[in-house]
């Protein structure tokens, strides 16, 4: 998971903005009568996150007895998710933020959507918070379960209050096949406590990662096989061990726990794989 910036944007501002141009005036004071209600759920959201007790943030039905779940929704996909509607510059401005469009969640996949961390069909306070807004790739937003957390274990991490990226977790074994293929796994550094190793290792199993991984470095293989082909005929054993050092070294520095790290450092150190494990057939 890579670690984004937290959003600058109010959530009191981006309600306001969204909510700006409806036209049914009774709706829109029942919205306004509410904007405080909404600025104090982000505020406990924001805090809750910060503290890792999200799960202690109890769900609603509605808000205030004023506006209804449903309400909110549209809001949200009318106001601010919807091309030309009045929060949308809101919107494309959180689906930039990661590098290169990649999804936070799993890294591999491109943004296409922005993924209420806790449901707006249980939060409806929450439904426009800037800091409850997550981009993610489709598959990522369809696989994240919804299910309201109950204890700090089940608590999906969280982009913008999470961050795991100091020391490396994930790894990958090879399997000594024809072609080759390799299974990755969470190793969990011993400076993780026992929560933090439950929720990496629960999202990674939630977002089938391990699969996810494995196919992205099949092709990966695939792709750069003439490569190490070519490099086994010229130099040897050691030098396609040299030249996937070198690639895995790259790949750390761009992220220490990317599947391509993961792929290429164990590749490296096969010497299986290096005396000619590569084959595809």
């Amino acid at each position: 998971m890579w670690k984004l910036p937290r959003p600058v944007q109010d959530a009191g501002d981006v309600f306001s903005i969204a909510i700006s141009k409806i036209a049914d005036e009774d709706l829109k004071e029942r919205l306004k009568s509410v904007a405080g209600t909404i600025c104090e759920a982000s505020d406990e959201f924001d805090n809750a996150a910060s503290d890792n007790v999200i799960h202690e943030i109890e769900p609603t039905n509605g808000i205030d007895g004023i506006v209804t779940t449903k309400e909110m929704s549209t809001v949200y996909n009318r106001r601010m998710a919807a091309k030309g509607a009045p929060g949308r510059d809101i919107y494309d401005a959180l689906m930039a933020a990661p590098k290169h469009g990649r999804c936070p969640l799993c890294g591999g996949q491109t943004v296409k959507t922005l993924d209420h961390y806790l449901p707006k069909a249980k939060y409806p306070a929450l439904t426009v918070a800037p800091r409850n807004l997550v981009p993610a790739c489709s598959d990522c937003n369809k696989a994240k379960s919804d299910a309201r957390p109950l204890v700090p274990e089940e608590q999906a991490l969280h982009p913008y209050y999470d961050d795991i990226e100091g020391e490396q977790w994930l790894f990958a074994e090879i399997e000594e096949t024809t072609p080759p293929a390799l299974r990755f796994f969470v190793d969990a550094p011993v400076s993780w406590d026992a929560v933090l190793r439950s929720r990496v290792l629960r999202q990674f199993e939630m977002l089938k990662l391990e699969r996810f991984y494995a196919t992205k470095a099949a092709q990966e293989m695939t792709d750069f096989y003439e490569l190490i082909r070519t490099n086994y005929v010229g130099g040897g054993t050691e030098q396609v061990r040299e030249l996937l050092k070198s690639i895995a070294e790259s790949c750390r520095t761009a992220n220490i726990n990317g599947w391509r790290t993961a792929t290429y450092s164990v590749l490296a150190s096969s010497d299986w794989y290096c005396s000619g494990g590569f084959k595809l057939a």
